[in-house]
Parts: structure tokens; sequence; C-alpha cells
């Protein structure tokens, strides 16, 4: 499999790759100082490799002209929301009512929302329970090397490994116990990740369906977690990054300590039970443009965890 199509794509606002892929949003992404500055992706089973050339400029390559339907140049605007008009992601007021935080999301706004596959994002997510970044990628990549496709690509003057993130149906094969080698030993994680496997590879969640705009939020929210292990934290995770929901607003413990700190949110000294979560998202959407309120939680997210816990680890 060789890298044939390369191209150079602008953007009118610009991006920071790092920021966007290693924010907490996405696990699969790849860097290899082998790769000679770039990042790689399978995405399906096709490789891609980006970097970063300006502030508002990246260069691509890929195995295939097309992607997911789409040629390669607009595939990577829609991966990485280039269409989103980044003026728009929080209202106009926010500036004036909270500058202290405004100053501090300066060097995050060129941090973009990916749009990625709903089922990699609902398995990645489910992964993600409790535990740190580094664990998450640890686990993510466990799983494409066990399960997924091995695929050589020469690349920079030698051989890229890489490794597809297994389908619905190669999990749903796989046997819970061995899979749990693959959830750090977490049977009860292996099994719900089984289950909703099967749910996928049997039709019974589909995200063809789910992925209309005109679901209700909570109505959305709701389905998802119908399945064993997703609550409303890893439902909202699957809608904003895996279903292009960016009105959907996921809370976990940086975002209710942010929601606390920088916004006196009285709610968020209390634990995070159900009832609890849904009354800080409402409270969310009056600080933020509702319809946008994740693509900024995000920011918000990744700007918290690097400014004010000085975490490096992603």
């Amino acid at each position: 499999m060789s890298i044939i199509y390369k191209q150079i794509i602008k953007t009118e606002s610009g991006i920071n790759i790092k920021n966007t892929l290693f924010s907490g949003q996405s696990f699969l992404w790849n860097y290899d100082s082998r790769y000679n500055i770039y990042h790689a992706l399978v995405s399906g089973h096709t490789p891609i490799f980006i970097r970063q050339i300006t502030s508002d400029m990246i260069e691509v390559y890929s195995t295939e002209k097309e992607i997911s339907g789409m040629v390669l140049p607009v595939f990577i605007r829609h991966y990485f929301s280039l269409d989103i008009d980044l003026k728009l992601v929080f209202p106009e007021r926010f500036s004036y009512a909270y500058p202290d935080v405004w100053k501090l999301l300066d060097g995050y706004f060129s941090l973009r929302i990916l749009r990625q596959d709903p089922f990699e994002t609902m398995m990645t997510f489910m992964c993600a329970q409790g535990i740190g970044m580094h664990l998450i990628r640890k686990q993510v990549e466990m799983l494409a090397r066990t399960y997924g496709t091995r695929i050589i690509v020469p690349f920079c003057s030698g051989e890229i490994i890489l490794y597809s993130f297994p389908t619905a149906a190669q999990l749903a094969e796989a046997d819970p116990a061995l899979l749990s080698l693959c959830t750090n030993n977490n049977r009860i994680r292996a099994a719900n990740i089984s289950l909703a496997a099967h749910a996928v590879a049997e039709g019974r969640i589909d995200f063809s369906c789910l992925c209309d705009p005109a679901i209700p939020l909570p109505e959305l929210r709701d389905r998802l977690c119908q399945n064993p292990g997703i609550g409303y934290k890893i439902a909202d995770c699957i809608a904003l990054f895996g279903l292009g929901r960016f009105d959907a607003f996921p809370i976990d413990t940086h975002v209710r300590q942010y929601l606390g700190r920088w916004f006196n949110s009285s709610r968020a000294l209390h634990a995070l039970s159900p009832a609890n979560y849904l009354a800080l998202d409402h409270e969310a959407r009056t600080i933020l443009n509702p319809d946008l309120a994740g693509y900024a939680g995000h920011m918000l997210f990744h700007c918290w965890r690097r400014e004010i816990k000085k975490l490096r680890s992603f």
C-alpha cells in the first residue's frame, strides 16, 4: 500500500494540529519520530499522514484519493470541522463577562473538534472511564493491534506499520475474557465493549439513524445510555466527537471543576450524579452558545488541563 496522494490545505481561521489531536477527543492518532513530524491515522483501511506547515496550512498524504466517499481535501475539511466559523463558537458577551478566561483561551482558538467515526468513538470512550489519557491510548492501541488489520506503508524512506481500528464485527467475535487484556484486565469493561460491538454489528445500534441532527439531544443521549457501560458523559462524547453534535456537552471532573472556578457554579461543588449532570449541562448552556456548547466546552477543557492543572500527558 503506497502513499500516492498529497494535498496542501489552507484554512481560513487556522488550526493547531497538536492541540486538536492530543486534547482528549481522539486516541487513535499516532506520532513517531520515524514519521518525520507527521501524525498518522488509519481511517477505515486508509492510512493518512498529516503535518502542520504554518498556523493556517497543513500537508496531507494518503493512499487513497477518496475517504468515506469524499475526495481527500473535502474529507480533511469535514474531519477537522474547518467549515465551522470559530467566531460563532462563543457568544459575543463571553469575552466581556469572563475576561480572565478569555485571555487564557487565547492560544486555544485554533483547536478543532474532530468528526470521527461513531463506532470508533464509542469504543474508545468506553475504554476511557476513570483512567488517564496515556492508559487510554495504550488500551486503544492494544485493541487495534490485537483485533484490527496490520498495514505496511512505505513512507519517509522506510516502512511504517499501522493498524486499523477493528470493526464492530471483529470485536463482536472477540472472546470477552481475552478482550479484557486490552482493557487493563477490566472484565466488566470488556464485557460492555463486547455487548456494544454486538449491538452495532447486528444493527440494534444504527449510527446512520443516530446521526440525524433532528433527533433532540436528550433523546439521543437516552438512546445511547440504554447500552451497558454508557452513561451521560460517554453518550455526550459519542454525540460530540462521533456524531457531529456540537451541542453535546460532556461533563467530567475537569469540566465540573472549571464550571465551578471560572463560572462560579455552586452545583459544580457537588458530585456528578445523573441529576446534577443534567443541571450542570443546562447551566453551561446559559453561559455558552447552546448550539456549539460542546465545541466551546472542549476548548475550555483543554485550556483548563494545560493552563490550570498543568497537565502535559495527552
